[in-house]
């Protein structure tokens, strides 16, 4: 007999996620089967859900995945760090796979940008292997993915969310080449900007400042590393920018963390920078997000503007160091703060989208 997988799959932006079944097919030689243990919705989730950015349909959304292996492929002998996969252990993996050449891999080092370079949860439900999305019950894990083990103390809330939000900070941290000392500014108090803080604090930031309009996303932030946060929606352009440069003394912020989305940050966030200061937009994900900023400003500071996207595999093994290192320091088992079935993923996505919930987690 067939084995028979559910999963929570759209036909289309904003119709409602119906709960399909699926065959469980046995793994090739180059691929893991897992039995999904949590998912979390991802922004980007949220964005594809809504169509505002292109995504297959029918589909299986979810790339913030953990799970526990159920078959190992033969060629499927060992993790990212070299230690052995194992048929009951529980991994997570990146968000992006691709197999074969890559010039941007090769050359320069970006295997994130490979020409030809897929994601889970953009893939259609209806071609084989089916899951290759997080709001199922299986995912298969296909090649071209680096696979990590996960140590048994870690719990899947504070895991889970390791593939997207905590890799991709580790990578936009790093590009911020945040030193000892910097006084750092994070736009935006989601998983990301709040991973943000917690990152830039452990890389001996002396001051970090979180800016957002949620009042919960405002004090939560503080646990996270934050010694000072500003509410946007508060003051106007112009005083919010001087606030935030009185407390980075003495000619304003080393570097600002674009997370929040809205192009028209970083015009704002600019201005709150020194000369020479550094520049990261991380958040703008959608296409045709447009800004207009003074180019003139950006040559006289000297600014560095630099946008990042996804990560490099080794972000994730440095992501799951970073928890497991500071998880008595930071709650980031408190990010994740709801649990929903797959059949209450039609309620999960509108509790996600009016941010009620901070991050919300499917169980199936």
């Amino acid at each position: 007999m067939t084995k028979i997988g559910r999963a929570a799959v759209y036909d289309a932006p904003n119709e409602p996620f119906k709960i399909r079944e699926f065959p469980v097919r046995d793994v090739y030689v180059d691929e893991v089967l897992v039995r999904i243990t949590m998912s979390t919705i991802c922004r980007s989730d949220i964005h594809s859900y809504q169509g505002h950015r292109p995504n297959p349909c029918p589909g299986i959304l979810g790339h913030e995945i953990v799970g526990i292996i159920e078959q190992l492929g033969q060629n499927m002998t060992h993790d990212m760090r070299g230690d052995p996969l194992v048929i009951g252990k529980r991994v997570t993996w990146t968000e992006f796979f691709h197999e074969g050449e890559s010039y941007y891999r090769d050359v320069h080092d970006l295997p994130q940008k490979s020409v030809g370079v897929r994601k889970y949860g953009h893939d259609l439900a209806t071609k084989d292997p089916h899951f290759l999305g997080g709001f199922a019950e299986y995912c298969y894990i296909l090649p071209g993915t680096g696979i990590l083990n996960l140590p048994d103390e870690i719990t899947d809330e504070e895991a889970t969310p390791l593939n997207c939000g905590v890799a991709t900070m580790i990578s936009v941290t790093e590009a911020a080449q945040i030193n000892m000392g910097d006084t750092v500014v994070v736009q935006g108090l989601g998983l990301l900007g709040l991973y943000g803080c917690a990152i830039a604090k452990a890389r001996g930031a002396r001051r970090v400042i979180g800016l957002d309009a949620v009042a919960n996303r405002l004090a939560i932030a503080e646990k996270f590393g934050a010694d000072a946060t500003f509410d946007v929606s508060a003051w106007s352009e112009g005083d919010l920018i001087a606030k935030v440069r009185a407390v980075c003394p003495p000619d304003g912020a080393d570097v600002c963390i674009e997370v929040c989305g809205q192009p028209d940050a970083i015009k704002t966030g600019i201005k709150m920078l020194r000369t020479g200061g550094r520049y990261i937009i991380a958040g703008l994900v959608n296409p045709n997000a447009n800004l207009t900023i003074d180019g003139n400003e950006i040559l006289r500071k000297m600014i560095t503007l630099k946008g990042v996207h996804n990560y490099h595999p080794r972000q994730l093994i440095q992501a799951l160091d970073f928890v497991m290192a500071n998880r008595e320091r930071f709650p980031f088992r408190e990010i994740v703060d709801s649990t929903f079935s797959l059949d209450q993923l039609d309620e999960a996505f509108s509790r996600a989208t009016d941010r009620s919930v901070l991050r919300a987690a499917i169980v199936p």
